[in-house]
């Protein structure tokens, strides 16, 4: 047995040929009866979604980073119940590894309960963990279930499973290959102390999540059984089969409507980890011919020494969070949606590294390849009957903070605190603007906490929560605000304190047709505050976002969002937490003077973006825009473009003659082509 190469991960997820008996099965299926049992697995796998959620003990399970899965006895993906897209990549590469290297040691067996959350063999980064069960049905294997989501401690070298330091997966915890790891319907005891054993931070999030995955995945393995009992083994056979089908149609029909051409979009960031400088995060070319499409990766930077990495089938997952949402919306959460699209990944690139590298922050890393894709599907979809759904990317800034320490309770915990990664703004759309503090880039139906929840879980006290102004990229549409609050110790004398994102002076989200970027999202806190007197403020309406980054109540500290694991001290504020906006689409100019006025009036808007961007006359005394003055500010402003405009041969031209100083060049390879400058040495 080896670990599976990139090009056997990749072709686990194209969707396995179907045999004489499954295509039969499938025929003899009947109208009416195919459509209900469709609706029927959808039934199944929520209810299991539903298990899942009220069993995860860690944040983001609850707050629905996780998928429930149905699978095929061929380890396709049939059909999903997901808060998070990416998760639907995983099981298949998975479960196919299995099949292929496990069937006769250790075997697979009805009851068996198998593991993993390793990204060599096919996951995300080690907090995501998945439990898969095989679907028996009178000794034949019938099919398989999954249950994944999002565990916040993983035994590394920082609390809270994705740590920022880290330089190989050696640092990075428990890197579990696919195991089995129960037999009988029951978990091995000592997974169980395994589990603990890794899990000692926060002992309850690792096992109580473990025993969930496992319980949700049995309850839609039960679910399936009492189907092929009511309905017969062909039945559920052919139901699986032409699901798979009619998802691969629909893909290939919906991309055969766009018109063919190359896409390109490139990102970048001023991070990875702890170090700083600028890297090229994701060079995208898409390809589209007829009913297909290649998706190119060629051109981005290479593997770096952190944890900001990510190996292919991540980013592929990262995909899947706007192709699953986006394009194929009304589709099954299939395997076979991806028939169409074909990959390529540069090697020893941060999107395809060698085995020893840290993935663990693949997910920020993975930030520009999410905008990426809405960037170029976006103006592929433009030009037909589905230009509405044309959509500036998401606010994926990835603003997640981690805290540990012992609680009010006395008890050991390390956990994320879900709310800014899970209010983030939409991009806005051809047609409108993006929903503010949307939720879960990484899915629309990951949620929230809400603050009062936070603060009984965690020693923590949160003054004040509201959406951020100005927070969404500017735009004829703008897009959705992220939110601020202010994060305090409350009721312990300390916290360790660790914040992860990708960047902090340049943005990743990309706008869309002449719109804006959100602006991007420094490390905020303050020191030297008096959490009394923030709290009395409050209670009399005094207290505002606007206030704190004056420094009227503390002194503002400004650093790099991402910040390695630090002890803050119950007298000092945790952090500012803010999470981004969704991007803006088209000219800032063309923006109708009344959603500005009502942007202005709901505090989303400053006066300040309003005069200097939108180019308005704000009356502050008639709380009204001055319509003429506004027509001549925007009058100018479109005068003085065509004074400063160049020709575009002539402004590419010049910007190619352009180098960034060596300085910031050190994760970002050769200039211009980001090629890697050698091997990374790791230990």
């Amino acid at each position: 047995m080896s670990i599976p190469t990139v090009e056997e991960k990749l072709a686990a997820l194209k969707v396995t040929d179907a045999s004489t008996y499954e295509r039969a099965c499938a025929d003899n299926l009947t109208r009416g009866s195919y459509e209900i049992a469709v609706q029927r697995t959808a039934d199944i796998l929520d209810e299991g979604y539903e298990i899942f959620m009220r069993s995860s003990r860690s944040s983001m399970g609850v707050a629905g980073d996780s998928i429930v899965a149905m699978f095929n006895a061929a380890g396709d993906l049939v059909n999903a119940s997901a808060g998070t897209y990416l998760h639907a990549i995983i099981p298949p590469i998975v479960i196919k590894y299995i099949i292929k290297h496990y069937s006769e040691n250790p075997g697979i067996k009805d009851g068996d309960i198998f593991y993993t959350n390793d990204a060599l063999y096919g996951g995300i980064h080690n907090p995501d963990q998945v439990a898969i069960t095989p679907v028996f049905f009178k000794e034949e294997l019938i099919g398989w279930t999954a249950a994944l989501s999002h565990t916040t401690e993983t035994g590394a070298k920082e609390p809270g499973g994705m740590p920022v330091s880290a330089t190989s997966r050696f640092e990075e915890g428990m890197n579990l290959p696919p195991m089995k790891i129960g037999e009988n319907f029951r978990i091995n005891n000592d997974i169980i102390e395994l589990f603990r054993a890794f899990g000692i931070r926060a002992e309850a999030n690792v096992t109580v999540d473990l025993k969930a995955r496992c319980t949700t995945a049995d309850r839609v393995r039960l679910r399936i059984v009492e189907m092929v009992e009511r309905e017969g083994k062909d039945f559920v056979v052919g139901l699986f089969r032409r699901m798979l089908d009619q998802a691969e149609k629909g893909a290939r029909r919906r991309l055969l409507g766009w018109p063919d051409g190359t896409f390109r979009c490139v990102t970048f960031s001023d991070a990875a980890g702890n170090i700083r400088g600028l890297i090229r995060n994701c060079y995208m070319t898409m390809c589209k011919k007829g009913d297909g499409m290649t998706i190119d990766f060629t051109g981005t930077s290479p593997e770096n020494l952190s944890s900001y990495n990510a190996h292919p089938q991540a980013v592929v997952g990262h995909l899947a969070n706007y192709i699953y949402e986006y394009v194929f919306h009304d589709l099954p959460i299939s395997s076979a949606s991806f028939a169409p699209i074909d990959f390529i990944f540069p090697k020893a690139s941060c999107l395809s590294p060698t085995d020893r590298a840290a993935t663990s922050n693949a997910v920020m890393i993975c930030t520009g390849a999410m905008s990426s894709v809405a960037n170029c599907l976006s103006r592929a979809r433009f030009a037909t009957k589905e230009w509405g759904q044309a959509t500036a990317s998401m606010g994926n800034g990835g603003n997640a903070t981690v805290i540990a320490g012992l609680s009010q309770w006395d008890q050991p915990f390390a956990d994320m605190i879900a709310y800014p990664i899970n209010t983030e703004g939409q991009g806005a759309r051809s047609c409108c603007d993006g929903m503010d503090a949307y939720g879960f880039p990484w899915c629309a139906f990951g949620r929230a906490p809400d603050v009062e929840s936070i603060e009984n879980e965690f020693p923590m006290i949160i003054p004040f929560s509201q959406h951020w102004p100005d927070s969404g990229g500017h735009g004829r549409f703008r897009g959705g605000c992220g939110t601020a609050q202010f994060w305090a110790a409350h009721h312990v004398p300390a916290l360790y304190f660790m914040a992860i994102a990708d960047n902090s002076t340049i943005q990743t989200p990309q706008p869309i047709f002449g719109g804006y970027a959100p602006p991007t999202v420094p490390g905020l806190a303050l020191k030297g505050t008096k959490i009394s007197e923030l709290l009395s403020k409050i209670e009399g309406g005094e207290l505002d976002f606007a206030s704190l980054v004056r420094g009227e109540y503390g002194e503002l500290v400004t650093e790099p969002f991402g910040r390695a694991t630090r002890m803050i001290n119950a007298d000092e504020t945790v952090t500012i937490g803010l999470s981004t906006g969704g991007a803006g689409f088209g000219d800032p100019l063309e923006r109708d003077y009344e959603s500005i006025e009502k942007d202005l009036l709901a505090g989303l808007t400053s006066p300040e973006t309003a005069r200097n961007i939108y180019k308005v006359s704000w009356e502050p005394l008639t709380q009204r825009l001055d319509r003429e003055k506004s027509d001549l500010l925007r009058a100018e402003a479109r005068s003085q473009r065509l004074v400063k405009g160049v020709p575009y041969d002539e402004f590419e031209a010049g910007w190619l003659k352009k180098k960034p100083p060596e300085e910031i060049l050190n994760i970002y390879g050769t200039w211009p082509t980001a090629e890697p400058l050698g091997p990374v040495l790791r230990p």
